[in-house]
């Protein structure tokens, strides 16, 4: 008999995943592929937080008896029951595979190869680590959020091709291209949250929700140690549909805090920093904890530089217009880096083109 074609089913699995894209938080997304004699007889994904996994969507859509089948599976199929649906793994029992190919274990604590081990213990022929690092890549939010309780932060800005990313004074309307600003409002229906410092709500009153594309609204999270946001900001609106969480400080005005929470808006109080402003990774833990596991920051300048300096960034999407500005404001501050050996090291991710725009994404090693 030919030997299977593991990579070829499991790369259907993963375009099969993605669908799931900004859906299934805090859940992975997770694709699966079930083949019987060299032909695909059911496939699916996890369309949804709170909606079947994709093996049970696979089994599903299955044509035929699945005894002696081989299932593909991006991510290790879960054994335990969850808050919305129960555990995959008892119903693939159900059924007499022949394989069960498995991109990646999953790291979360109740699974983290206990199901592995399972379906090995009940005879079934199971392998595991099959395209593993792009499955890895896939859920690189689901695998560092499982792990650490921490959001996966994303810092996106747009600049000028000499790194500008407002005139000298605070101009920044338009930098990017038509498509670079719908392509921005995409990212944002991508994460769980976009945050801003309350610099860039004085600055610009921005809006965070997403209008250019459709989409879910993230919620919207900004850092202010001491609660100068106006109360008539475009931020504090729309709460039905784009919730609005405030970071600030015990040092925060109490009668403020009290007109916020009667307008509808959290203010979650975080600990300082040695500056007296909101300590960022004391509020990613409690954004956390609200099951936010993917966070877009979106500016000013000194929250991306807040970021990059206390290492808490795990990826930035740069968008370069073909413009020059001359003197303005650096997308990047200090860094208090003196040598050119100490500079942040990145690894280009992907490049490409949206409009006139060169957009990099980049990992920080």
């Amino acid at each position: 008999m030919p030997k299977p074609n593991d990579e070829l089913y499991m790369k259907m699995a993963l375009r099969l995943a993605r669908r799931g894209m900004g859906k299934t938080s805090p859940n992975p997304m997770v694709g699966a592929v079930i083949v019987k004699n060299g032909k695909v007889i059911g496939q699916g994904y996890h369309e949804r937080f709170g909606g079947p996994h994709a093996e049970i969507n696979a089994i599903q859509d299955a044509k035929g008896d699945l005894n002696g089948a081989t299932l593909y599976v991006t991510l290790e199929p879960c054994c335990h029951k969850g808050k919305k649906t129960p555990p995959c793994l008892d119903t693939l029992l159900e059924y007499k595979w022949k394989r069960v190919v498995v991109g990646t274990i999953d790291p979360n604590p109740k699974v983290n190869g206990r199901s592995i081990e399972i379906l090995k213990q009940r005879g079934i022929e199971t392998k595991v680590g099959v395209l593993q690092e792009e499955c890895q890549r896939l859920n690189e939010v689901y695998f560092k959020y499982i792990q650490t309780g921490i959001p996966f932060v994303t810092l996106k800005f747009a600049q000028t091709l000499d790194g500008r990313i407002a005139t000298a004074v605070g101009d920044s309307k338009w930098i990017s291209s038509e498509p670079s600003l719908k392509w921005a409002h995409r990212l944002r229906s991508l994460h769980d949250a976009v945050l801003v410092g309350v610099g860039t709500v004085l600055e610009d009153d921005p809006q965070l929700t997403v209008r250019l594309v459709r989409g879910r609204n993230p919620t919207r999270v900004v850092a202010d140690s001491r609660l100068k946001i106006p109360l008539n900001s475009r931020i504090l609106k729309e709460l039905e549909n784009a919730p609005t969480i405030i970071a600030a400080t015990s040092q925060a005005d109490i009668e403020k805090k009290l007109a916020l929470n009667v307008m509808g808006i959290e203010v979650v109080t975080v600990g300082e920093d040695s500056e007296g402003m909101v300590d960022l990774k004391d509020m990613l833990q409690k954004l956390g904890k609200r099951n936010i596991s993917s966070v877009l920051v979106e500016g000013g300048a000194m929250t991306i530089t807040s970021f990059i300096r206390q290492g808490l960034a795990d990826k930035l999407i740069v968008i370069i217009a073909p413009k020059i500005m001359g003197e303005g404001v650096e997308a990047v501050g200090d860094l208090e880096i003196l040598k050119a050996s100490r500079a942040l090291k990145l690894s280009f991710d992907k490049v490409y083109r949206k409009g006139d725009d060169l957009v990099i994404e980049a990992s920080i090693r």
